[in-house]
């Protein structure tokens, strides 16, 4: 792979993005009601026009009702998917990136809820991928950091499962179990990640290995990940542990993918 600018790496040089550009934001909730308001009107202030996508998973607290609710108030900004159950995120998302891509998305932006993923930081995602084909917000690059008030079992964990996944998977991304990217929907429609079954942060791996197999070009920029403003980690033992050997099976099903000319 060719060496790129700091934070990057160089695959196939992407054309220049036009100011027609539509953008679209893909956030799962599940017990998001004291999150969702705040982060709607913040993302709603941005100078890119984002379009959001929620897809609620029948959350108890009522985030489904208060996401309608948004929509209403802001008919051309924002779609609402209901699903019946608390059904994982990886297939949030699928579902997420298969609505925008067919409603014509030119870039799509994946993040969380909770504020952990920073908002006004999309412009910039927006903006480096004017050269890449996907930019991955990272906390493992010069510049980013994880919560200053997580224990240090907890950040230790954080950064072995990245170490974990990206050793064996020989992907040149620092961040690579990372939530908050942006895509071009070229990159996505290239990649089988309908195909894909993996939940939990795994699929942010998967994802990412997906990439760089195809020989997308990636960049990666720094973000300090805060720890949520509301509610419980949806992190639990059963996803970490999908995660570990997840890995495994990860490499052998696309092992056999080639860089796309």
């Amino acid at each position: 792979m060719l060496q790129g600018l700091p934070g990057s790496i160089r695959g196939s040089l992407p054309r220049s993005l036009g100011a027609d550009m539509k953008y679209t934001v893909v956030i799962p909730t599940y017990n998001e009601a004291h999150n969702l308001p705040p982060l709607v009107e913040a993302i709603r202030k941005l100078p890119h026009d984002f379009h959001l996508i929620i897809v609620d998973d029948n959350s108890p607290d009522g985030s489904g009702k208060l996401a309608e609710d948004l929509a209403k108030a802001h008919p051309q900004r924002m779609t609402v998917l209901h699903r019946p159950a608390k059904l994982g995120l990886g297939s949030a998302y699928r579902l997420g990136f298969a609505q925008a891509l067919q409603h014509g998305a030119n870039a799509i932006a994946q993040m969380d809820a909770d504020f952990s993923h920073p908002p006004e930081k999309l412009s910039e995602l927006a903006e480096a991928l004017q050269s890449c084909d996907v930019a991955m917000g990272s906390r493992y690059v010069p510049g980013g950091a994880v919560d200053r008030n997580w224990p240090a079992w907890r950040k230790g964990l954080s950064a072995f499962g990245n170490w974990y996944a990206r050793t064996i998977l020989g992907i040149p991304v620092r961040d690579v179990t990372g939530g908050f990217r942006m895509w071009r929907c070229e990159a996505l429609q290239a990649m089988p990640f309908q195909q894909g079954n993996s939940q939990g942060y795994i699929f942010q791996v998967e994802m990412a290995y997906l990439a760089h197999r195809l020989g997308f070009a990636i960049r990666e920029i720094p973000f300090y990940f805060a720890d949520r403003h509301q509610g419980q980690s949806k992190m639990s033992l059963r996803i970490q542990l999908e995660a570990a050997y997840k890995v495994w099976l990860i490499r052998f099903a696309y092992a056999s993918l080639r860089p796309i000319k």
